[in-house]
């Protein structure tokens, strides 16, 4: 059993209305404590031909840690990434379904720590990164009040 977390207009990773953007799709695994995602890394955001650039593959590991914090809540509990430490494996392709897996390891009111890997279609990891987030200042946070009537699960 899973159900899908909400995403946002903009967002890079995430974002439903982003011309430009990945539009991963998120599920809740909470039965494995685990959020997934699936994407396809079109070519246009390789580093080298056929191979996703590290920047990107570290903005989906950002994404997929930040995640895991919505298991038990909602828009109200984001954090942002205070550190992130990517780990690559080998190469991710571009132009094949990759699987994004995050699980919160600890959590309180103010920090989380998650994990979080990139799969290719076989299961092998190609990357995996530690996310410690924090709560965000006021001054942050009050940006984010637009965009929470933005904030919903659409249809595939």
């Amino acid at each position: 059993m899973s159900n899908r977390q909400p995403s946002s207009r903009s967002c890079f990773v995430c974002g439903r209305e982003n011309p430009v953007g990945l539009k991963v799709r998120w599920d809740q695994h909470p039965e494995a404590g685990e959020i997934r995602g699936t994407v396809t890394v079109p070519e246009h955001f390789n580093g080298y031909p056929g191979v996703t650039h590290g920047g990107i593959v570290a903005a989906l590991l950002d994404e997929t840690g930040g995640r895991t914090i919505l298991m038990d809540g909602g828009f109200e509990d984001l954090m942002v990434t205070a550190k992130l430490e990517v780990v690559y494996r080998r190469p991710t392709p571009t132009g094949v379904p990759l699987l994004a897996v995050g699980r919160l390891t600890r959590r309180s009111e103010t920090r989380a720590e998650a994990e979080a890997e990139l799969r290719l279609p076989d299961g092998t990891v190609s990357a995996r990164a530690t996310v410690l987030l924090a709560r965000p200042p006021e001054s942050i946070v009050e940006r984010w009040a637009e965009e929470r009537a933005n904030w919903r699960v659409d249809p595939d």
